[in-house]
This record gives structure tokens, C-alpha cells and sequence, in this order.
């Protein structure tokens, strides 16, 4: 059994869609990012990094302890040595797939947060029109970019990494299919190739049901205060502010 701390967000649904496409049992752990759950000790004891998705392996394959794992891209890599899927051991074509996975994770998810930090939350943080339009500018631009990289890749490939749907594929469709709605919806008449895989990917019942998880946990009405406190704490991070519950985690860890 595989417990999934999570949220339902493009990084969470990279890890329930290969959960659900391998057929794997986990348990939903929701960790409230608005509300803070992901400063808590415990938590930071399997993700020091104080982001989700995290799992943890009650039955890793070695027979040993439970394994804990944080960053989406190196959860889907053990989650394809664990299985034997959507993962190839074949040298060539599993170095095509984590080339893949690595520009995701460094690229195309952190441009996309950027941009949507910007364009969909920086009106209420900032009173700088100027610093605002430089930020959407320079953002929504690079997931400009980014999308014509991987257009081009899919316009010769029928998945990311070729002929195989992979664990390059699941990292980057949760992000790529906001793309519409980070640059504009006749974003997809530019990036046709793109557009095709992401409508091929969703058709996929286990990228359905991997996107469904966790639906509801992010639907209640919050209050002006509640919402204040959650911009508070997904966007003034400091290393201050999360010393104490890292000191903890640490303990924890130790103990």
C-alpha cells in the first residue's frame, strides 16, 4: 500500500495518474496547501522541501522499511522501476523518457507556476502595474516558448518521448493542458501537435480517473480572511517562517 500526500493540483495528478494507469493501491493523505498543512513537522519529515505531492512505500520492493519519496518527477521514476511500466530499462529509450521527465520539471512546471502567479494572483499582491506586466510578460512568454518546444517535439512523435506513452508523458500533460488558459485559448491554433496529445492523453481512463481524485477537496467557498491567510502562506515563504516545524521535522526524523 502506498499512502499519497496530496493536493489536487497539476504536480498531484501527475502521481494519481500513474497510480491509476499501473493499477496501484494508495491511500489519500490530503495535505491542505491553503491551510498550511504542508508546514506541519510530519510532513516535513518525508518532504523537507515543504511541497507535495510526497508517498510513501509500505511495501517497497526490497522488503524493507517503508520508503518516503518528495518531487513528482522522482515519484513517477520509482513508481516505474517499482512496476516495470511506463518506464523502459532499455538504456536509449529510457534516457529519451527521463530527458523528458527533467525538462518538465525544471522547464515547463515552473515556467507555468510562474505565469500563473503573475497573471492570476498578482493583482492582489502587488501595487506595481509595471512589476506586474514585466512578470506576465516574461513568463507567459517562456510558456510561449516552452509549448513550441514541445509541439515541435509531438509533431514528430506520437508521445513525448516517442512511439511509447511514458511517465513523460503523465509529468507534462497536467501542465500542458492549461496552456490555453495560461496564454489564451487560440494559444491551441499555434500548437496543433500539442493539442492533439493532449486530447489523445485525456481519452485515457486512467488519466480520467487519475485527474478526478481528490475533486472535491478543493471546491469550499473560503472567506476574505481565509483567503488572505492562504495567499500568506503559499507566497510569503521564508526560511524564518518554516525553521520551527523544519527543527521538528528534524527530531522527528532522529528520534
Amino acid at each position: 500500500m502506498i499512502d499519497l500526500h496530496y493536493w489536487p493540483t497539476p504536480n498531484g495528478w501527475k502521481v494519481t495518474i500513474m497510480l491509476e494507469e499501473c493499477g496501484l493501491d494508495y491511500t489519500i493523505i490530503p495535505i491542505d496547501i491553503g491551510g498550511g498543512d504542508q508546514f506541519k513537522p510530519n510532513f516535513l519529515k518525508i518532504s523537507p522541501n515543504n511541497r507535495m505531492p510526497a508517498i510513501v512505500d509500505h511495501d517497497p520492493s526490497d522488503k524493507g522499511e517503508p520508503i518516503s519519496i518528495f518531487e513528482s518527477g522522482a515519484i513517477l521514476e520509482y513508481l516505474g522501476d517499482k512496476t516495470g511500466k511506463f518506464l523502459p530499462q532499455e538504456e536509449r529509450a529510457r534516457a529519451k523518457v527521463l530527458q523528458w521527465v527533467h525538462w518538465q520539471m525544471a522547464n515547463l512546471g515552473p515556467m507555468m507556476g510562474n505565469a500563473n502567479h503573475f497573471k492570476n494572483y498578482g493583482k492582489n499582491l502587488t501595487d506595481s502595474p509595471e512589476q506586474l506586466t514585466y512578470g506576465i510578460n516574461r513568463f507567459v512568454g517562456e510558456v510561449d516558448r516552452l509549448s513550441g518546444v514541445l509541439d515541435a517535439q509531438l509533431s514528430v512523435n506520437q508521445y513525448v518521448a516517442g512511439r511509447e506513452y511514458s511517465i513523460a508523458d503523465m509529468v507534462s500533460w497536467p501542465w500542458a493542458m492549461l496552456i490555453g488558459r495560461m496564454i489564451d485559448e487560440s494559444a491551441w491554433n499555434t500548437f496543433p501537435h500539442l493539442k492533439r496529445w493532449v486530447d489523445e492523453v485525456r481519452a485515457r481512463p486512467g488519466v480520467e480517473r487519475g485527474f478526478r481524485v481528490g475533486k472535491e477537496l478543493g471546491n469550499r467557498e473560503l472567506t476574505e480572511a481565509e483567503e488572505t491567510r492562504r495567499r500568506e502562506l503559499l507566497f510569503n515563504q521564508t526560511n524564518e517562517k518554516v525553521r520551527g516545524a523544519r527543527e521538528e521535522a528534524a527530531r522527528l526524523s532522529t528520534s
